[in-house]
């Protein structure tokens, strides 16, 4: 199982089975939390989130899967850091004079009249 995905569930439940504060508390897309639920419930073959009108819950087999989560998370190696990149971006050229003020009733410079 991806880890990614464990983590996303555990703070799902962590969160009173809130997502939209799950979202926001992971920095994702709301989309994306749901489809990471949804795979992680095709992966297991069961259904883990009773989601229901007036409140959601877990079924048997997702507080079965929220102790493993939890206990993969903990064993789990702790990830990399991610390399700095460095700040800015790429400088542009500068390509001449720039443009100049335009005045109202005369032909843009450097532009072609059309002819008749």
């Amino acid at each position: 199982m991806n880890i990614t995905l464990l983590q996303r569930f555990v703070t799902v439940v962590a969160e009173d089975l809130h997502f939209p504060r799950a979202a926001q508390v992971l920095g994702i897309p709301l989309a994306a939390l749901y489809s990471s639920v949804d795979k992680l419930e095709a992966e297991v073959g069961h259904p883990l989130i009773v989601r229901g009108k007036p409140s959601w819950s877990l079924t048997p087999a997702g507080v079965l899967l929220l102790e493993e989560a939890k206990r993969r998370i903990a064993e789990a190696p702790a990830s990399a850091p991610k390399p700095a990149v460095p700040a800015g971006g790429k400088a542009k050229a500068s390509k001449g004079k720039g443009r100049a003020p335009a005045v109202k009733g005369q032909p843009k410079p450097f532009k072609k009249r059309q002819g008749r």
